[in-house]
């Protein structure tokens, strides 16, 4: 069996869903192919639409929201006659021939661009097997309603509702959850994640604010810090190199452990007892899988307010704004337990740390 993974480099998301698929695929014994749509195309053009995307995303959020609303509003159902699909047909061409030597019994899209490839390529007959789009955050990007393939993974079926309104039938939809890596489908005690890390056993707050550190990470911690209660905190700066060392050389009351990038987020996550984040749709599948309570901020306008508000609404997230700052909803969780208990609770019925299984195991069935 052969599956390809069809992805583009937009952000690190989609390439690590892709990534997870493909490690519970090969452990099954399933050849599997992870294909950047864009970097095949012309190297160039992807490193562009990269750098393109986090330029945009860090230093004109504003500008990028406000394209992507302008997107979103259109609903309309399958439309191979739109600009974007005219488009996506043209460039499938490029990669018909990669298809046709690989000749996949599966191929999955970890994005709407992927999808919208896809469907072009089933259409003219290079794709005969199974297709799968996997909706990459908790509500359904633009340009989804211009792809026509056979399945849709989505992070839970509340967003049945919005897929519906794109044309796409509830029967085409399995809400099993965005896939995440194997080490965030099971949980280990926080002592014993603790002790691994190497730190004190009590409250522990995790910051993290994406790959590239995005916010005034160093200010935050200043607000947390001058609380009256005993805690510490662990800080991922992930690529931002000046705020790790800006925070590592400062003087902090509480207990402070500052990280660069990280290949132990699950670890750090089963330490914790609340997250201080931005709302990546990767990011809150794996905090929604190991049952950790959250504290939104700093979303990038766009799918990340989207996904702000189906936390906040599904009740697994408070909302940290300019007039309830970070430091007073910290504070509100740590000195009303029954508050803390209902996001858990929340996060608990909402997060789906099998989800990688229970797709990867439908494909398994399907081929068979």
């Amino acid at each position: 069996m052969k599956c390809l993974v069809m992805s583009v480099k937009a952000g690190f998301g989609h390439h690590s869903t892709g990534q997870a698929i493909i490690d519970y695929l090969e452990e099954k014994g399933v050849e599997c192919r992870m294909l950047d749509t864009f970097e095949y195309i012309n190297p160039k053009l992807c490193e562009t639409i990269s750098d393109g995307y986090l330029f945009s995303t860090k230093y004109m959020p504003d500008v990028y929201g406000k394209a992507y609303n302008i997107f979103d509003k259109h609903d309309k159902s399958y439309d191979k006659h739109s600009p974007i699909a005219v488009l996506s047909k043209l460039v499938s061409r490029k990669i018909k021939d990669y298809i046709d030597n690989f000749a996949p019994d599966v191929v999955i899209g970890t994005h709407s661009y992927a999808a919208l490839l896809m469907t072009y390529l089933k259409e003219s007959g290079h794709i005969k097997c199974p297709t799968f789009g996997i909706v990459t955050d908790f509500t359904v990007h633009p340009f989804w309603e211009s792809t026509d393939i056979d399945y849709y993974i989505t992070p839970d079926k509340l967003l049945n509702n919005q897929m519906n309104k794109k044309g796409i039938p509830t029967e085409k939809i399995l809400p099993v959850g965005i896939p995440i890596k194997k080490s965030f489908s099971y949980k280990v005690s926080k002592e014993d994640a603790r002790n691994t890390l190497g730190i004190e056993n009590k409250f522990t707050i995790l910051m993290m604010m994406g790959s590239m550190g995005f916010g005034n990470m160093t200010k935050y911690i200043e607000h947390i810090d001058e609380l009256n209660t005993d805690f510490q905190i662990l800080c991922v700066c992930g690529n931002n190199v000046k705020t790790l060392k800006d925070i590592k050389e400062r003087q902090w009351k509480k207990d402070m452990y500052a990280y660069g990038f990280v290949n132990n987020v699950d670890v750090l996550m089963d330490a914790s007892d609340i997250i201080i984040t931005k709302p990546g749709g990767l990011t809150t599948s794996e905090l929604l899988a190991k049952k950790l309570p959250a504290v939104i901020m700093n979303p990038i306008p766009g799918q990340e307010d989207r996904n702000m508000e189906f936390l906040v609404n599904s009740g697994a997230a408070v909302m940290a704004t300019e007039t309830f700052p970070i430091d007073e909803a910290i504070y509100e969780l740590m000195n009303n337990p029954w508050r803390l208990e209902l996001l858990k609770k929340s996060v608990e019925h909402i997060g789906k740390p099998d989800s990688t299984e229970k797709f990867c195991e439908f494909i398994l069935d399907m081929i068979k």
